[in-house]
């Protein structure tokens, strides 16, 4: 864009272009932390332990065990994955673009008719060699994220044993693109007007496939071609990220989406359409979230007293007996606690983080179930209906579906509120 006297930029303008890039922010910060500090090579699993103690990551997933990967391919080559035959447990191999939007997921509901065996990842328009029994997937650029999942269930020896017959098959002359160095920042310590830095260099490092991407990326032009045209714009940019663009990001992370009972969930998770603040809101809080027909994510944020949840309150979750967790999904639930704003999990000396279907919640005797929240245990309740907060101590809480039903995609059901007792 030419850069003239006549440039101007608004609150509106500042807001859109920055949350935008926000999104790209976030997975390149993540990117270049897996490979240079992490030091997980390009087309390498990872398995994550299913340790608890061990769960140093954002979001860690307790119902699962989890594996991860950056997969790089070029012009000439593909990578091959191979996926082992799994019955009666749920898993699937997730691809996320450079934006945080799934590419595809690997299992039996997306691939009926060939859920296991090799799957070929290759750049889109390009024809590398692949192998003749290889199902192939385009990939929007040279590199994806892989998340694969396989569910614990009661048997997380018999999940481990299958995680680890995943295996990538990549060839050793693949050209691969370094992530592009960005600023350091913290989900603290936010990023102010050098987000526009290198702008076009940014852009080009991953295409976009949000409907409204270009008119996104011309307000982020405009804003940073008005940066650049002196200390005076510089600053007036900054104040208008300051005082506009980080509160109107950060009161939405409180709670977006359709949000009731002090949940707050969206259904555009995964393929976020035009909603700029959706999508940046889950790569900060919960990156690496998939679609919603594979797993809904219910975040929990604040009580029915209207505060935000914290460790010096005891909380209740009511199903009835007619509306039980179980019935939500056709796979399983599980409910987590975070610490904010990092969404670690929160040190216990019971070392436990979340209640699911296999951890022994008790229902009631007329056949509903509660759930309680509390830095110690409420009398009387069953342990296994006891998730440990931290006193003094904020947090989060994400209440996952896998395969949600129907009636829950479509909105006509929602979780019980999270009373304060």
């Amino acid at each position: 864009m030419k850069m003239n006297a006549k440039l101007e930029v608004n609150g509106e303008l500042v807001k859109e272009s920055y949350v935008y890039l926000l999104s790209r922010y976030l997975v390149l910060r993540q990117e270049n932390f897996d490979t240079k500090e992490d030091k997980i090579p390009y087309n390498t699993l990872k398995h994550n332990s299913v340790a608890p103690a061990d769960a140093n990551f954002v979001n860690p997933n307790f119902d699962v065990v989890y594996s991860e990967a950056w997969i790089a391919v070029d012009d000439d080559n593909a990578v091959i994955l191979e996926v082992p035959e799994i019955k009666n447990r749920y898993y699937t191999v997730q691809l996320l673009d450079g934006w945080g939007e799934v590419v595809t997921n690997i299992n039996e509901r997306n691939y009926p008719d060939h859920p296991y065996g090799k799957f070929a990842f290759v750049k889109k328009g390009t024809n590398p060699s692949v192998p003749s029994d290889a199902v192939k997937i385009e990939l929007p650029s040279e590199k994806v994220k892989v998340l694969l999942r396989v569910e614990q269930k009661d048997d997380p020896e018999g999940a481990v044993k299958l995680q680890k017959a995943f295996k990538f098959d990549a060839p050793d002359n693949i050209k691969i693109k370094e992530p592009l160095e960005i600023p350091h920042f913290t989900n603290a310590d936010f990023l102010l007007e050098e987000i526009y830095s290198n702008l076009e260099e940014l852009l080009a490092t991953y295409p976009d496939k949000m409907p409204k991407a270009a008119e996104f990326q011309d307000e982020a032009r405009q804003v940073a071609a008005y940066i650049e045209l002196g200390d005076e714009q510089k600053a007036e940019v900054r104040n208008l990220i300051v005082k506009e663009a980080i509160p109107y990001f950060t009161d939405g992370a409180k709670g977006f989406g359709t949000q009731k009972g002090g949940w707050s969930v969206t259904y555009v998770a995964g393929a976020f359409e035009n909603d700029i603040l959706a999508r940046a809101i889950i790569n900060y809080g919960g990156i690496w979230a998939n679609s919603i027909q594979e797993a809904l994510y219910f975040i929990g944020q604040q009580g029915t007293d209207g505060e935000l949840l914290s460790g010096d309150k005891v909380y209740k979750i009511h199903f009835p007996k007619d509306q039980l967790p179980n019935g939500l999904a056709e796979a399983f639930w599980s409910v987590t606690l975070y610490g904010v704003p990092d969404y670690h999990v929160i040190p216990n000396k019971l070392n436990k983080f979340s209640i699911n279907d296999y951890t022994g919640p008790k229902t009631n005797e007329d056949g509903s179930l509660s759930l309680y929240i509390a830095a110690e245990k409420p009398a009387d309740v069953d342990p296994g209906n006891w998730l440990p907060s931290k006193a003094g101590k904020g947090f989060s809480l994400n209440f996952r579906l896998y395969v949600p039903k129907k009636e829950v995609l479509e909105g006509k059901v929602f979780l019980p509120p999270l009373e304060v007792l």
